[in-house]
């Protein structure tokens, strides 16, 4: 871990081939897939004639938002500027797939289209910013097989790694690993001083069921509803929670199929006695996003999922404070609800088999981001058993980095089978790739493995 630290440190320093053959108008897939493998060159023309020098490409976003994440221009040879890039058929597409008034697009550098309409188009923000836009000419594209569309181009450190043998490459990633989880446990540690161990296990549990798309709304649920405020009023914690979650702001029963009718109502008959009380807390509907994810994580059943840990807290609280891994995915795995257990959403049917309220996956993210920084802080020794655990979590931050730094390795799948594995990877990612805005070309991270 203290060599991962030494070579983190030198992160101060950071500030191919055609892939597809396109007919004579690609469609937008093929037209993306051609600009990310730089087909189009680097250096354009904005439409008002400033001049943009693409830096680095970025990543395939593969959820809603631009098309393109962590990518990197300079604008008329200024500063390098950092941010997505959405790329369209048409420019008059900015406005006609709503990208004006989409929050998700606020941070965009760049517009790429290929053709104009009749009218002069600006492409603005939902803050009314102009984002600088550029038009690609096919002329610039070279023939091409089709072979593949890669998350992200491989980096400088796939030499390096692929030299390496697989002991050493595994060194890599468990001291990545183990600074992860001190780092991990640095900031639970934080949170417990600030408000006490069952109160920061709390709001870390709410954020894991919230996920990435809504780690903010359950946050401040976990925040403006502590623990101790719901176990005291243990038969309304539910129906606080979605109260304050805005999911019970005056529902139009007579619209609901039965099944959910009969769920409000108790809900209700519940919350309405808090709610003129509570209602400044009440979280905004816009801070919820219901779209883009799977059915089974709706943030309706995440929320029911949190009710039921309130209800087995001391049970919870007893499987962490242990640290098996085996024993709390279990209890993890095999929580029930009466409704959350056969529905998606509020507004679903009912589903035709049990559904799980926290799956493998979200168990995973649990004892990598609480149970075993929790068993770092009480001075346990549980890193033997941190290293058995298999990777259950599959993202896309994590994916980018084996794509950036295992293109083409065969022994890509062994490194990152692990919990360990993929968390070490993750790491680096979040220190060198994210940080890095030069396409790899400033990073100090491939000479560092050459020395390891």
């Amino acid at each position: 871990m203290d060599r991962y630290a030494e070579i983190r440190k030198q992160t101060a320093r950071v500030r191919e081939r055609p892939l597809l053959a396109a007919p004579k108008i690609p469609n937008e897939l093929e037209l993306q897939a051609r600009w990310f493998a730089g087909e189009f060159g680097r250096k354009f023309q904005t439409l008002v004639g400033e001049l943009v020098e693409i830096v680095q490409f970025g990543f395939w976003n593969r959820e809603a938002g631009p098309d393109f994440q962590d990518a990197a221009i300079r604008l008329a040879g200024g500063p390098i500027l950092r941010g997505p890039i959405e790329i369209d058929l048409l420019d008059r597409n900015w406005e006609s797939h709503g990208h004006a008034t989409n929050p998700a697009f606020d941070d965009a550098i760049l517009h790429v289209f290929l053709e104009r309409s009749g009218v002069e188009f600006f492409a603005r923000t939902s803050t009314h910013r102009n984002v600088p836009q550029i038009q690609l000419d096919l002329a610039a594209l070279r023939d091409g097989a089709a072979v593949m569309v890669p998350l992200a181009h491989a980096g400088r450190c796939v030499a390096p790694l692929r030299n390496l043998e697989a002991e050493r490459v595994t060194s890599v990633l468990e001291a990545a690993a183990k600074f992860r989880l001190r780092q991990k446990a640095n900031r639970l540690r934080q949170r417990i001083e600030v408000h006490g161990r069952d109160e920061a296990l709390f709001q870390a549990i709410a954020e894991a069921l919230g996920y990435k798309q809504n780690r903010l709304p359950f946050t401040l649920l976990a925040q403006r509803l502590p623990l101790a405020f719901l176990r005291k009023r243990r038969e309304d914690a539910e129906a606080l929670l979605f109260g304050f979650a805005g999911f019970l702001d005056a529902p139009d029963l007579d619209r609901q199929r039965k099944s959910t009718r009969s769920y409000l109502r108790s809900l209700w008959d519940r919350w309405w006695k808090y709610r003129e009380q509570f209602s400044r807390l009440v979280l905004p509907a816009k801070l919820w996003k219901t779209s883009g994810a799977r059915p089974l994580n709706h943030p309706h059943r995440r929320l029911g999922a949190l009710a039921v840990m309130v209800a087995e807290w001391k049970t919870f609280s007893a499987l962490a404070g242990a640290s098996k891994a085996t024993p709390l995915v279990s209890f993890l795995t095999d929580l029930r609800h009466d409704f959350w257990s056969r529905h998606y959403s509020l507004a679903a049917a009912s589903a035709s088999s049990s559904l799980a309220l926290i799956g493998n996956s979200r168990a995973a993210e649990i004892l990598a981001n609480l149970v075993y920084p929790l068993a770092v802080n009480d001075d346990r020794e549980i890193w033997n058993d941190y290293k058995n655990l298999r990777a259950h979590l599959s993202n896309q931050a994590a994916r980018i980095a084996a794509a950036r730094l295992f293109a083409g390795d065969p022994r890509q799948r062994d490194f990152v089978r692990s919990l360990v594995g993929q968390q070490g990877l993750l790491q680096i990612y979040e220190d060198f790739c994210l940080r890095d805005a030069s396409d790899c070309a400033s990073c100090p991270l491939p000479e560092q493995l050459r020395r390891w």
